[in-house]
């Protein structure tokens, strides 16, 4: 299939295969030998070709399967050379538009370096929530629901190939040596920061794609799958019907979307792996930069000092030379303790030659690091069971505080903000930030936000009031006035969710909307 991609001709098989693939992108199944010619000059071949040519290089490729050839009967001729020109058509084959995409996408993948990005999670969380709420309405359109399951497999689809192409290049990178220090320092340095703000929110975005799909999953994957499966209009099949292959193209697809953020055998989501590939190589190339920073310090590194210490080696004449050269490299000679003495120094006088002298014992440490041994007394060891219990203390004391902020702020179903009142300032600065992180959360299509802690345990169903009226929460520092929104605050994951979604969802009672 891909033996036009070698040989003298590739250039050429080339370009009549691309001259092919740029008349189907136009509709125009079928090119005669002029419609070739003229074809090539669109995809770049401006050498001129000889018919004799373009006609070896047409009968080849279909020798190899990659066009097929037929004759125009319903053209009229004028000459015989007329005939002979305009009565063959070619067109490529399955194969041939096989081999040409296979071509492309080599290219393309060598081309491209892949990314990390953070758009295409909240792409893939958004289109979950779109389908959360498309499966809630019974009378939704199956064809917005088949569009908003492709775009969330498209957007898987790039998630998954940018991130295997990034990963590849970061790991050549990492094993790469680099000519250029100041360029190598450079791109390491920019991968590091590219790395450390991918990083910032995974977690958090990772955690609220994980809720969405178990959301998704409680009004029914299968359901989705059928409902979009009638909107689908997959073309008839000669092999038989293709809606059992199109499902579980559909399942796989889910299946692989659980792998990534909520797997069903509680194994760890590739989300956390990926996590974990990303800080080992910021560690990685934090390390490298540092040894490229060291090098730069040192007047000449100790790799070099030694393949210049070799070549001197190599270069010694004698082998007593080299002893010499040893000893001045590496200072391995003899040792000699001149400062030490004999304990009782009047017994050993001071003509008395070291031959004749009674040994003195040498300390290893002297010997090693050039001292002898200072016996005195053991240091302290710190009690740090008074800094330990501290801070157990607090931090249960900030553990009850947060549980009892949380106690005050939720609600069994959707309430107005005003209702809440009066709050403790610890308390109000829980609720600032669960208002701020809805706020800042793109709105579904009824109009409601949702956002959840940090450590997602607490989640926040925010919805704008019918009428214009202003709440106002007091606290011990001051009062914020705001829009009086319908608020639901309850532990991501309780089984009162569902009741309290549904319940953001109705209209207000009359009584209160006035």
């Amino acid at each position: 299939m891909f033996r036009f991609a070698t040989g003298d001709r590739a250039d050429l098989y080339g370009a009549v295969l691309q001259a092919f693939g740029a008349a189907n992108e136009r509709l125009e199944t079928a090119l005669a030998l002029d419609g070739v010619r003229s074809r090539l000059r669109t995809v770049g071949w401006l050498t001129a070709v000889a018919d004799d040519d373009l006609q070896d290089i047409l009968r080849q490729l279909k020798q190899w399967g990659l066009l097929d050839v037929v004759q125009n009967h319903a053209e009229n001729y004028r000459t015989a050379e007329d005939y002979e020109r305009r009565n063959l058509q070619y067109s490529l084959t399955r194969r041939g538009e096989a081999a040409l995409a296979g071509v492309e996408q080599a290219l393309l993948v060598l081309a491209s370096t892949g990314a990390l990005q953070t758009a295409v999670l909240e792409a893939i969380a958004d289109r979950l929530d779109e389908l959360y709420l498309l499966l809630e309405d019974a009378t939704t359109s199956g064809r917005r629901l088949f569009t908003t399951l492709q775009e969330l497999e498209s957007h898987l689809e790039a998630l998954l190939t940018n991130t295997k192409s990034f990963n590849g290049e970061l790991q050549r990178l990492l094993r790469a040596e680099g000519a250029d220090l100041s360029t190598f320092r450079e791109v390491k340095t920019a991968t590091v920061a590219y790395l450390q703000e991918f990083l910032g929110n995974l977690d958090q975005r990772s955690g609220a794609i994980a809720s969405a799909v178990a959301r998704v999953e409680e009004r029914g994957v299968a359901l989705l799958h059928e409902r979009a499966l009638r909107s689908a209009e997959l073309p008839p099949s000669r092999s038989g019907d293709p809606a059992p292959a199109w499902l579980e193209g559909r399942r796989a697809r889910w299946e692989g979307l659980r792998a990534w953020f909520l797997p069903t055998d509680r194994s760890r989501p590739r989300a956390e792996q990926l996590h974990d590939v990303a800080r080992h190589a910021i560690v990685t190339l934090l390390q490298v930069l540092d040894r490229i920073t060291e090098s730069r310090r040192r007047s000449s590194s100790a790799v070099q000092d030694f393949r210049e210490l070799a070549r001197w080696f190599a270069a010694a004449p004698t082998e007593p030379d080299l002893h010499r050269l040893w000893s001045l490299a590496f200072g391995l000679g003899s040792a000699r303790h001149l400062h030490l003495a004999h304990p009782d120094p009047e017994l050993v006088p001071a003509s008395v030659t070291w031959a004749q002298a009674p040994p003195v014992q040498v300390s290893a440490l002297l010997r090693t690091s050039g001292r002898t041994e200072r016996f005195s007394r053991t240091g302290k060891v710190r009690d740090v069971g008074g800094v330990k219990a501290a801070r157990a203390e607090r931090a249960r004391a900030e553990r009850a505080e947060l549980e009892a902020a949380w106690d005050v702020l939720s609600t069994d179903a959707p309430m107005r903000l005003s209702l809440l009142g009066s709050l403790d300032h610890v308390v109000f600065e829980r609720l600032l930030d669960l208002l701020g992180r809805a706020l800042a959360s793109r709105p579904g299509r009824d109009g409601s936000r949702r956002a959840v802690t940090a450590d997602g345990r607490v989640e926040i169903i925010l919805r704008p009031a019918a009428d214009a009226a202003r709440a106002v929460l007091l606290t011990a520092r001051g009062e914020l006035e705001s829009p009086d929104y319908l608020v639901a605050i309850h532990e991501a994951g309780n089984r009162k969710r569902q009741e309290t979604v549904a319940g953001a969802h109705q209209p207000l009672p009359k009584e209160e909307a006035g």
